[in-house]
């Protein structure tokens, strides 16, 4: 009786495994995938937009697919405030560069001289300025020690007043050759007796051994007191911050706005939309996971929108450091003027998420997303690439969402799997009613059985 109990539940078990197979019918979001470059491993840069049809916040109910309905093994290359390496950070000396004030050349033409290892020593006027005649118009950073990309400039400064310093950015490894690397802009403002100071910019994450800062009015050229610079080891570049749309938000109470995000994130950065020229509004950010939990303050700073000189002077962002999110509130300071009754609109950001799978079966692939009941299936990816390395990723082959971001599910897709799921429920129970209803039969043929006398 013992063994037929044992083969029961024996039974049991292998329809219940059997069950448990993924299919792409079980999960409500299915994209279709383009391959190219070598394989037979494929990485995947996963959407916004198809993050968001997942159920589970850590993506347990990713799933890929190949023409046969056949799962594919995978890896998750996803990254967090809290893992990611934030970089080494160096001091690097700087140069004023002087011009004639009367000069109509975008940059000071100058001497230098250098080290053989291209470490500045001394960096002056090609042509002599006598007294009054110079004018600062920028400075000159010397990076020739720093190997790494660059992540991120941070300066201090003396000025005779408070305001915005504003300068553009150029690189070079000859000091002969330039590349612009954008704008950048740091501030020192007094607002209602606070100083709200902003002395960091982001560098486009290149190398290069001189970095050049040259003033958009050099009249009001700042003297520097310190200038850093933040690397990255090659090895741990950060993935790339991902944007959301515009998220609509509602407000209840005087300076006071919420908004509810699709799902749990790891929320890395949110941009306000200041529609009206000439805002300012200090703020703080709160943020919880949902409504039974309290609000906990996740940033604070201050958002403006500025005409000077004939520009806008916008920062409207705030940095937060990457816990799971789903609820925001915006608490401004109404003593600026407030944002206005109705919501502005914000958008979030993510770090990137690459999947990686190795192909198998034939194609075409499809990603899948969209089941709250399923387990994580994904691998590490030194076991899904045996050899694998940081370099190795970047030679993998590229697979894409084709079309449009995300393919919605379709209603047939999620009925067939809510009938699928369905039938194997009524499957498992009768298994179960069958095992049961055997093992009474032989529980009543023992009893019925007369006794054996010896």
């Amino acid at each position: 009786m013992s063994r037929m109990l044992n083969l029961g539940w024996l039974a049991l078990g292998v329809v219940m495994a059997a069950g448990a197979q993924d299919k792409p019918a079980d999960f409500a979001t299915q994209v279709p995938l383009a391959i190219s470059g070598n394989g037979p491993w494929y990485r995947l840069e996963l959407p916004l937009s198809a993050q968001l049809q997942a159920r589970q916040t850590d993506l347990s109910d990713l799933r890929v697919f190949n023409a046969a309905g056949e799962p594919q093994a995978y890896a998750l290359a996803r990254e967090s405030a809290q893992t990611r390496d934030d970089g080494q950070l160096h001091e690097v000396k700087w140069f004023p560069l002087y011009n004639a004030a009367d000069a109509t050349e975008h940059a000071p033409s100058v001497r230098i001289q250098s080290t053989t290892s291209g470490t500045l020593v001394q960096v002056q006027p090609s042509s002599q300025l006598e007294a009054g005649e110079e004018m600062l118009r920028g400075w000159l950073l010397d990076a020739s020690a720093i190997k790494a990309p660059l992540q991120q400039l941070i300066l201090d400064w003396t000025s005779e007043r408070d305001g915005f310093q504003r300068f553009s950015i150029e690189a070079s490894d000859d000091l002969q050759h330039w590349q612009s690397w954008g704008e950048g802009q740091v501030a020192r403002l007094t607002f209602s007796d606070e100083r709200i100071e902003q002395h960091e910019v982001t560098l486009p994450g290149q190398t290069a051994r001189y970095v050049r800062l040259l003033w958009q009015a050099p009249a009001s050229a700042p003297t520097l007191t310190s200038a850093q610079l933040k690397s990255s080891d090659p090895r741990h570049l950060p993935l790339p911050l991902v944007w959301s749309p515009a998220l609509a938000g509602s407000s209840t109470k005087a300076g006071e706005y919420t908004w509810q995000l699709p799902m749990g994130l790891n929320i890395e950065r949110v941009q306000v939309e200041l529609q009206q020229a000439n805002s300012l509004a200090p703020v703080s950010l709160s943020g919880r996971r949902d409504s039974s939990l309290p609000w906990q303050n996740v940033s604070s700073g201050l958002l403006y929108r500025l005409t000077q000189n004939g520009q806008d002077v916008l920062q409207n962002e705030l940095p937060l450091d990457g816990q799971t999110l789903q609820q925001l509130k915006l608490t401004v300071d109404e003593r600026g003027g407030g944002l206005g009754a109705q919501a502005p609109g914000l958008k979030y950001a993510v770090r990137a998420t690459q999947v990686i799978f190795l192909a198998r079966g034939e194609g075409p692939y499809s990603l899948a997303l969209g089941n709250p009941g399923a387990r994580a299936a994904n691998l590490p990816l030194t076991t899904l690439i045996p050899d694998f390395t940081a370099a190795k990723l970047a030679t993998l082959g590229k697979a894409t969402v084709q079309g449009d971001a995300v393919v919605s599910a379709a209603a047939p897709a999620t009925t067939v799997a809510v009938a699928e799921t369905n039938w194997k429920k009524i499957g498992l129970w009768a298994v179960l009613l069958v095992s049961v209803l055997f093992l009474a039969a032989m529980a009543v043929s023992l009893l019925r059985k007369p006794p054996t006398h010896s």
